[in-house]
């Protein structure tokens, strides 16, 4: 488990989108760029909360930009084993169904797309979204409800990480 130093005036006045990074920011520091045991292993320290941040802020952190950045990071996360599952069960932990039903429509989406065309996940690339205009079209509609929706997240993260800081933080005076 990984805890923060965080003043507790600061964590009082944290919004929360910021809340939720200052409490991955050393955990991100630790995986960025390292192998998938490296990652795995780190993660599988966290307490059950921090994984489902951690995972949350996997997907958003790299989705929220732009519409190509959405599509590939489903792609992404659909393609690496064990990360989906991941995601959804994070989303799981903080009763968040309204982005789970979000994510399995998106997926629900992509995986046909990819039948029809008989592609897999990693043939997922940005391009598709320029060649593809239903595609675009649609993933831009997906895209717009994940932005809406991931405020609605960050307040329910938020919230769990207050009412539980010792799980998360720990008080720097």
């Amino acid at each position: 488990m990984t805890l923060v130093a965080v003043k507790q005036h600061d964590f009082d006045s944290l919004n929360d989108e910021r809340l939720g990074w200052i409490c991955m920011e050393p955990t991100f520091q630790q995986i960025r760029g390292k192998e998938m045991s490296v990652k795995t292993q780190v993660i599988s320290q966290l307490t059950k909360g921090q994984q489902a941040l951690c995972m949350f802020r996997v997907l958003y952190d790299h989705a929220k930009n732009s519409v190509s950045e959405y599509y590939a990071w489903i792609s992404i996360l659909l393609d690496t084993p064990g990360y989906w599952s991941s995601v959804t069960e994070g989303l799981h932990f903080f009763s968040d169904t309204s982005m789970i039903s979000l994510l399995d429509e998106t997926k629900e989406v992509l995986e046909a797309r990819n039948r029809r065309l008989g592609v897999q996940w990693s043939d997922a690339t940005f391009k598709d979204l320029d060649q593809d205009h239903e595609l675009l079209d649609t993933v831009t509609l997906l895209f717009e409800r994940f932005l809406t929706l991931s405020q609605g997240s960050l307040q329910q993260i938020s919230a769990y990480i207050r009412l539980n800081p010792q799980e998360f933080v720990i008080n720097k005076n």
